[in-house]
């Protein structure tokens, strides 16, 4: 019998970026923070799931502020001196995501909400009832 051939992995490439654009996506769950470039090319992403919050915790303001924090040390390991902030979604953790980004010393540029709001089109879910 044959021995398999290790695979070789090549090795990551540490780009060096000054700006970059921090996609948020907030929702009732969950809050995942998304950093790319201009071009659009992801970089590095981290969510609240991730930085150790189970369950209900996952949605809290809290909890995408450290998730923020997290990412935003990963972001300026590639160089990201600059931000724009491009946020989507009904969750509670875009305005702590923001502080938070700001707290540690990123400079924000443009801020925008690109929640998507419906003109009249599908019928939305049933009424919630406890």
């Amino acid at each position: 019998m044959q021995k398999k051939a290790k695979a070789k992995r090549r090795k990551k490439i540490m780009r060096k970026v000054s700006n970059g654009v921090v996609h948020i996506h907030a929702t009732f769950n969950n809050t995942i923070i998304t950093v790319s470039d201009e071009a659009g090319q992801v970089l590095c992403w981290g969510s609240a799931g991730i930085s150790g919050f189970k369950g209900s915790r996952k949605s809290t303001p809290f909890a995408a502020s450290i998730a923020a924090r997290d990412v935003a040390k990963k972001a300026k390991a590639f160089g990201i001196k600059d931000i724009e902030i491009r946020a989507s979604g009904p969750g509670s953790g875009k305005e702590s995501v923001v502080k938070s980004l700001k707290t540690e010393g990123l400079n924000v540029g443009k801020v925008t909400d690109r929640t998507t709001t419906p003109h009249n089109g599908c019928r939305p879910k049933k009424r919630r009832r406890i």
